[in-house]
């Protein structure tokens, strides 16, 4: 492969606005734009390339800005190879110099071997490390291994808006010879150590309102003689979750998949320097002491967390208000084998158990705002072992096996629907600063990575 001519496509996919997240037609132009380009990179290189038109997007505030395209590309369609399937995305988080960047994040920055600039790891990169491994193979004259599809969106960072729908659509057409799916937009846990991902988190998000008018008192004059909304609400919350982190809840870890002999043992070869991640998170003390028990819940085990309160007197100053209405934001990261709707019954009844017993005359609603079922996958499948072979020969180490303690909605969405076998390959490293400043991709991160896709079609192909 051509050093330049990766680098240069990154510089200018980087320089591309393509933020999805904020909703000016500036930034959709820009988004159009980045499609326009990656279906051209791809036409390029021989893939027969569809541009499906996903519609437009209603806002809440009565606007409506058009979706770009979704890219469904394809290269060889040989019956005797495996089918490998990418997904990755090119549109971004917002990004500003004003807000802390060392330099302007849609230039491409080196500074010491780190690429800066925003989409970088966060999916520009990855994605164009798989073209450019595509793309090695072309310059040398050589077949592709295995055939190769690409799913490509622009609506990732604003929740894939109207992609199920297409997935959903396309099940029997674009994905029905498709073998393996891989996705490459997370981290790994180290700098120098590559991981693979094998599971993430689920998330059910919930409000708890509670209402005595829709004005606020002022506490002189109604202070002592009725049930204040907050009080209701913070009793509530604090029902919730005790000091060491354990849900209240009645019931929520009766599904939680019982801990293996074998999972403690992956857990135990991660290499994980505590007193560095304790640092770097510039946290005092965990709520525990070891490795594997913080990696375990921040993995396998559920977590709840509060996240605000709504409608509640939060400026500064000493303001005398009862709030006549609040309404209270927390979250349950859900593992597997949790379900969403067992999960939202079991907390509905708990809250309104705890209510209950106070007896106040307030109304009090719970309702649960998102839903995200947790993934796991079989990291026996074959393309697990093709992913831990191409590691070995690239990087000549074994890599870390992982999960993710946030969500990725799109494997579950893949795995439910296709029913194909998913694999997260992470390219970047754990100090990328994906959505934050200054984000970067290693050049070194860049280049191994590419290799790396590429001994994994060579594996895959001897797999198969």
């Amino acid at each position: 492969m051509d050093p330049k001519l990766g680098g240069m496509t990154l510089k200018e996919w980087v320089a591309i606005e393509s933020d999805s997240v904020q909703p000016v037609p500036r930034f959709r132009q820009e988004l159009f734009r980045m499609m326009a380009v990656a279906a051209d990179t791809l036409q390029r290189l021989g893939a027969r390339v569809t541009s499906v038109d996903m519609g437009s997007q209603q806002l809440p505030d009565g606007q409506s800005l058009p979706i770009p395209p979704v890219i469904l590309a394809e290269l060889g369609n040989d019956p005797t190879k495996g089918t490998v399937c990418f997904y990755g995305h090119l549109d971004v988080q917002p990004a500003d110099q004003g807000d802390g960047w060392l330099t302007d994040p849609y230039v491409l920055t080196e500074v010491d071997g780190k690429l800066y600039g925003r989409g970088a790891t966060d999916n520009k990169g990855p994605v164009l490390a798989w073209i450019n491994a595509v793309s090695a193979f072309r310059a040398l004259e050589q077949d592709l291994p295995v055939n190769i599809k690409f799913i490509i969106e622009g609506m990732e960072e604003a929740g894939s808006v109207a992609l199920e729908e297409l997935v959903e659509k396309e099940k029997n057409r674009f994905f029905s010879g498709v073998d393996y799916i891989v996705i490459s937009d997370n981290l790994w846990i180290s700098q120098r150590k590559p991981a693979i991902t094998y599971g993430t988190r689920g998330n059910s998000y919930f409000t708890v309102e509670v209402k005595c008018r829709d004005q606020d008192f002022h506490s002189g004059t109604f202070g002592g003689i009725l049930h204040e909304p907050m009080a209701d609400l913070v009793a509530l919350l604090g029902s919730l979750v005790d000091s060491s982190g354990h849900i209240l809840v009645p019931g929520i870890y009766d599904e939680v998949a019982p801990l293996t002999e074998e999972e403690i043992n992956t857990y135990k070869a991660i290499h994980l320097d505590l007193e560095e991640y304790r640092n770097s998170s510039r946290v005092e003390k965990f709520l525990f002491d070891t490795k594997e028990e913080i990696l375990m819940h921040l993995w396998r085990y559920p977590s709840l967390s509060i996240h605000g309160i709504e409608g509640a007197f939060d400026e500064p100053g000493a303001k005398t208000v009862i709030p006549g209405q609040v309404i209270g934001k927390f979250s349950i990261r859900l593992v597997p084998h949790m379900n969403v709707s067992v999960v939202e019954k079991q907390v509905t009844r708990h809250l309104e158990d705890v209510f209950s017993k106070r007896n106040s005359s307030n109304k009090m609603v719970v309702s649960m705002t998102l839903g995200l079922h947790p993934w796991i996958a079989n990291i026996n499948d074959t393309q697990y072992l093709a992913a831990k072979r191409a590691i070995r020969t690239v990087f000549g180490t074994e890599p870390d096996m992982i999960r993710d303690g946030s969500t990725i909605p799109i494997a579950k969405m893949f795995q439910e629907i296709v029913h194909k076998s998913v694999v997260l390959i992470p390219l970047g490293a754990v100090d990328d600063g994906e959505h934050s400043q200054n984000e970067k991709i290693n050049r070194w991160n860049y280049i191994e990575g590419t290799k790396l896709f590429a001994a994994f079609f060579l594996e895959m192909a001897q797999l198969h």
